[in-house]
């Protein structure tokens, strides 16, 4: 059994709601990434994935991975390379097949439970290291992938620590959550981006689907009819099934930290797992405010503070320097 604690987390009175702390972030927060140096890493299926490391940073490796339809410019990336370049960390950011501004080259893309790429990833980095990378960091899908990673299996290739951020632990909760109320805005806008991308990718490369994507007006109706057919889904439940990080929880023996907010306007708050669904070495702190990724804190709006970001690297010291006895 893991450990469930009340997160000390306060959102900052400016941004009082979930729906502020989850929008202020996004558009208003100014991307400043570090300066970086590009990869291509060659897959053996025949396509790619491309990384970005931070120039000149030195220190134990930790991989970012960002969120659906996520890339370099989502508002928590470049802070968070940045946090861990300034504590001694080498970051190395991830982008899903697609998400790196070039469509990937086959029919599939990425998934909430893709793993195999991840694993890639992994073992790619190890090779070039010399060891395993530290670290990981997922960010709300690449969360819900670092954990069904760690969790499904004892890890091919080990991280010393993870941390997992606004995870939808049920994706069928997430979907259902997202087609209700206020929280259509956020639907509406992830789905008209995952529309734009199988417009732009199979612009030039034969679909093996027949579907009129500008129809798909849902979460559900995208992966039921692109998601799932294309990574070989026997529909969106399930897709939504076999991927769900939830029920892997428990088999992770790495030191993880998984941050959420209880107001989460992504998932429902019966959503969370609870402690003895949690592996023993999981800590889950819940805060009653914050959003989805986004936890702004701060007395003045010129002068926010991305809590999760310094929250992470705490984190991460700790285990670096004082092993995982005692975290907090």
């Amino acid at each position: 059994m893991g450990r469930l604690l009340k997160s000390p987390f306060r959102p900052a009175w400016w941004l009082s709601n979930a729906h502020l702390q989850t929008l202020w972030p996004s558009l208003f927060r100014r991307r400043r990434p570090p300066a970086l140096e590009a990869e291509r890493l060659e897959l053996d299926d025949g396509d790619f994935i491309d990384l970005s490391w931070v120039r000149g940073a030195q220190g134990p490796c930790v991989l970012v991975l960002h969120g659906l339809e996520g890339s370099l410019d989502s508002h928590y990336a470049g802070g968070t390379l940045s946090a861990l370049a300034a504590a001694g960390y080498r970051p190395v950011f991830m982008y899903f097949r697609g998400c790196s501004g070039t469509p990937n080259r086959l029919p599939r893309g990425y998934h909430s439970g893709a793993t195999e790429d991840l694993l890639s990833v992994l073992a790619h980095l190890a090779g070039r290291l010399g060891e395993p990378p530290f670290a990981a960091v997922g960010y709300s899908l690449g969360g819900n992938l670092l954990l069904k990673y760690l969790g499904e299996r004892p890890p091919p290739i080990p991280l010393r620590a993870a941390v997992a951020i606004s995870v939808p632990f049920r994706l069928g909760d997430a979907v259902g959550r997202l087609d209700r109320g206020f929280s259509r805005l956020y639907q509406r806008h992830l789905v008209g981006r995952l529309r734009a991308s199988y417009q732009r990718k199979f612009a030039t490369l034969p679909s093996p689907l027949g579907v009129d994507v500008a129809r798909l007006r849902s979460f559900f109706a995208f992966d039921d009819q692109v998601t799932a057919p294309l990574h070989g889904f026997a529909g969106a439940h399930d897709y939504y099934n076999r991927c769900s990080c939830r029920q892997f929880l428990a088999g992770i023996a790495t030191p993880t930290l998984i941050l959420h907010a209880r107001d989460d306007p992504f998932m429902f708050p019966s959503t969370l797992p609870s402690a003895a669904e949690l592996g023993p070495a999981t800590t889950l702190e819940v805060s009653e405010g914050g959003g989805h990724v986004g936890f702004v804190s701060g007395r003045l709006p010129w002068r926010p503070r991305y809590w999760a970001e310094e929250r992470l690297v705490a984190f991460l010291d700790q285990i670096r320097h004082g092993g995982s006895r005692g975290l907090v």
